[in-house]
């Protein structure tokens, strides 16, 4: 079988000792970050890319995607003893954890985490396997019409999933192209919104951006909070769940894991969305005789949303690697990171580069294994390091972003935009505007001006290509009525209340 074959190669290249090691590094890196609250695995990856540079490229994808989904595990480590999400994705698993914990039951619900993330985790990489050779077939008939139509079609599903008002998703995703536009245009050499500024010629570098909204917002906004955290101290026994929790967590793994699996494509979409979407479904199925409330420590709504966000995670990566388009923010720096390397996202990547790709989804499962290793003996060491104050670690944060936005280009000018971004982030944040959806359109917006400009530099101008190409007409209809829906009076309430839970 072509697949079996395609993961025999992918096996023997993450079982060399590099990537095994680089698979260990960005597992702990990810459950560490997940483990502390404020510290995302958007920041985090921010934050590393600079020392991305020196890796193979195969080397330092494996290590980023750790930190991903790493950051899954340890999202929920937190929320269930410190009743604070570590991680977006972990909102929810908040409600129904910390209640187990209290309950003293902290220890089943540790294990059904990781169980339903593990189980998670292998499913979403093997929908990742199996769709990647049908999938990147279809992408190489794509042109430029067809590549611009599904980017516009992202953007779209970016705003509409982004939670919040759909006002706000809109502005940042406008924010983001304007963003992108800043510097020299490729075609003509002329400089566009630099207000005579030499050092925008060259553009605003995403990393910067990223850095500054995901990592000094957070910390500026996190040092704004002064609340002392409830670090759960008791003894954790049976840490085992029983055979009910089984039959419990069964069914709800499984609805998880397929919901996980299939909002992780969507634009905007990916692990926070999943574990929404996973509790929610949790919640309106019908409770068994003798089953604990939602809300006061039931099994299944840590297990759920711990499996979806798993799941969304592993396959977010599908029209990364496939399409060339990433669905999140996370994704949109994988595109940097590979950039960095003189990748090209697309399907190029499975045919051109076979080692990475194969390499990259094989170490998934490996990591996923490591988590599963490492995430229930290490728990002592994140309790204690949960009882360290905030305020001593974001210094270490705070000089490690400046020395690497100063190491890209070895210019005072980066840092000093790093600190206006760090600015403006902690705004949005005040302001209640979700700054993801400005980084998906800072990176698709860009891949969307060089599709527009040789679309109709092959139609001679003529526009009317984006309509009489059937993909690239479906895919802008697709944009159009996802739209059109999304402003109808029921589903606008509807969407603006699916991020709120009681």
């Amino acid at each position: 079988m072509e697949l079996q074959g395609h993961l025999s190669l992918g096996f023997s290249v993450a079982f060399t000792v590099e990537n095994l090691l680089y698979a260990l590094v960005g597992c702990l890196l990810g459950t560490l970050i997940g483990v502390l609250p404020g510290i995302g695995p958007v920041s985090t990856i921010a934050m590393l890319l600079p020392a991305t540079y020196g890796l193979p490229p195969t080397a330092a994808l494996i290590m980023l995607a750790g930190i991903y989904y790493g950051a899954q595990y340890g999202g929920s480590t937190t929320a269930i003893l410190v009743n604070l999400p570590g991680e977006a994705s972990s909102v929810v698993t908040v409600i129904d954890g910390y209640q187990m914990a209290r309950r003293g039951r902290a220890g089943p619900a540790l294990s059904a985490a990781a169980i339903g993330s593990f189980f998670a985790g292998c499913v979403g990489t093997l929908t990742l396997a199996a769709f990647a050779a049908p999938l990147a077939e279809l992408a190489f008939k794509f042109g430029a019409a067809e590549y611009f139509s599904l980017l516009v079609l992202g953007l779209a599903g970016a705003v509409v999933l982004a939670s919040g008002s759909l006002l706000k998703a809109v502005g940042m995703v406008v924010l983001g192209l304007l963003l992108g536009m800043v510097g020299t245009d490729v075609n003509s050499g002329v400089m566009r919104y630099t207000f005579d500024v030499p050092e925008l010629s060259d553009g605003i570098s995403f990393i910067v951006i990223a850095m500054g909204i995901f990592g000094y917002g957070e910390i500026i906004s996190n040092l704004s909070h002064t609340e002392k955290r409830e670090v759960f101290t008791g003894k954790l026994e049976h840490v085992y769940p029983t055979r009910e929790d089984f039959r419990l967590m069964m069914p709800a793994m499984l609805r998880g894991t397929a919901l996980g699996a299939a909002l992780g494509v969507l634009p905007g979409g990916g692990a926070m969305l999943s574990a929404f979407a996973a509790y929610t479904v949790e919640k309106k199925t019908r409770l068994r005789p003798g089953e604990v409330p939602f809300g006061q420590g039931n099994i299944r709504g840590v297990t759920a949303p711990e499996s979806a966000n798993n799941a969304g995670s592993q396959t977010s990566f599908i029209p990364l690697l496939i399409l060339g388009i990433p669905p999140n923010a996370v994704m949109a720096l994988m595109v940097g990171a590979m950039t960095i390397h003189d990748i090209q996202p697309g399907p190029q990547v499975m045919t051109g580069n076979p080692d990475l790709f194969w390499g990259l989804v094989a170490s998934m499962w490996i990591g996923n294994l490591m988590l599963v290793i490492l995430n229930l003996p290490l728990i002592g060491i994140w309790v204690r390091l949960l009882k360290v104050p905030y305020r001593w670690l974001f210094p270490a944060i705070v000089l490690f972003c400046a020395i690497g936005v100063y190491s890209l280009n070895n210019n005072t000018w980066d840092v000093w935009l790093l600190g206006w971004f760090g600015i403006i982030g902690y705004v949005f944040i005040k302001l209640g505007m979700e700054p993801a959806p400005l980084l998906l359109g800072l990176i698709l917006g860009q891949m969307m001006e060089e599709n527009l400009r040789r679309a109709l530099l092959l139609s001679r101008g003529d526009w009317s290509v984006f309509v009489t190409h059937p993909i690239s007409a479906a895919l802008l209809a697709a944009a159009a009525s996802l739209l059109a829906v999304v402003l109808l009076p029921a589903i606008r309430k509807k969407r603006e209340e699916a991020f709120v839970e009681e």
